[in-house]
């Protein structure tokens, strides 16, 4: 039987599969790209620590983030309805987080810019018997956790898409998610919105049926769901630090992809998620690692179009494109980080 030794993931176990999985080419790291390019601007990087798993790539880019010169790299805990303030007012640097409401953000005026996409496909549809497609949401009851969550605007946003008006049509009631699994387990509610590992675990105790699959059902797993973003100031004073944070960030992406098991077990060992069968299964679940093939301008644009349908923003998906995206980074990585 292993030791909790064996099971953990230590510094020198995380830096010796990065040795190796550089030599081999698998993350593209080039010694001569990180010398030729000046220091960060800052030698502070703060990112978000949020509910969920599919943010990963964050939390196993840590070590990744110091090899790009940051020595004080901070995880800000926060809740799924701060996120996108925290964004917005400064207090995380760059990160990770569900794309709509970034765009909601940046519609209402929010000194936020979106870098590019790291995967598509982790949020998942729930029901009862009764709910077997979006369209029978017409009339029932879908927990959230809030109004304005992620999970709101991502369903709100797919009943659109299908002729459903979400202001009117659906009854949303508000829950904390371990109070929304138990309802939707005895049936006092129709439907619910997780991402991992929510899923993984209404899958592993049979709860409800699956409804929707954000990573296999389409247009939803066409498009990224997780994307990197920043504050505007920051962007613009530290360009650098910038590009660097993105980039341990992509090569995170990969390990993931690459070693499900020791991402999971270091997302267990750093306190980010208690259940490591559940995380595993959300590594192995989520494309990590095909950055290269969705399209982060696409995947705003399409987003953008089923907000305005949900009547959640004003602005044009070419007005939000042009004011709360920045490509330029993301263009540079893709030719540096070779496949």
């Amino acid at each position: 039987m292993n030791s909790q030794r064996d099971k953990s993931w230590s510094r020198r176990d995380f830096l010796n599969a990065l040795t190796i999985a550089g030599a081999t080419g698998l993350l593209g790291i080039r010694s001569e790209t990180l010398a030729a390019e000046p220091p960060p601007e800052t030698t502070r990087i703060r990112l978000s620590s949020i509910p969920g798993v599919c943010v990963a790539p964050q939390y196993v880019a840590d070590e990744l983030l110091r090899g790009e010169g940051f020595t004080d790299v901070q995880y800000v805990k926060l809740q799924s309805a701060d996120i996108y303030k925290a964004f917005a007012s400064g207090d995380v640097d760059v990160s990770m987080a569900y794309a709509p409401p970034f765009i909601i953000q940046i519609d209402a005026g929010e000194p936020i810019v979106l870098l590019g996409g790291v995967h598509a496909g982790c949020y998942e549809l729930f029901g009862t018997d009764q709910v077997r497609a979006i369209r029978d949401l017409k009339g029932k009851a879908v927990a959230i956790p809030g109004q304005g969550s992620p999970h709101h605007i991502f369903l709100a946003s797919m009943a659109a898409y299908v002729g459903i008006d979400p202001r009117k049509d659906i009854n949303w009631v508000t829950h904390p998610v371990p109070e929304s699994m138990r309802l939707l387990a005895e049936k006092k509610i129709d439907a619910l919105v997780g991402f991992p590992p929510v899923p993984q675990e209404l899958r592993a105790k049979k709860i409800g049926n699956v409804v929707v699959n954000s990573g296999a059902d389409r247009p939803w797993s066409q498009y990224f769901c997780c994307v990197m973003a920043s504050n505007r100031e920051f962007v613009r004073k530290h360009p650098a630090a910038t590009k660097r944070a993105m980039r341990a960030i992509l090569k995170a992406n990969q390990i993931c992809a690459l070693e499900p098991d020791r991402a999971a077990r270091l997302l267990v060992d750093k306190g980010f998620t208690p259940q490591y069968d559940y995380a595993l299964q959300a590594m192995k679940e989520i494309p990590y690692g095909k950055w290269r093939e969705y399209d982060a301008e696409d995947s705003v644009r399409f987003y953008a179009l089923r907000l305005h349908e949900a009547g959640m923003i004003k602005s044009s998906p070419q007005k939000i494109i042009s004011q709360g995206t920045d490509w330029r980074f993301i263009r540079e990585l893709k030719k540096e980080l070779k496949a």
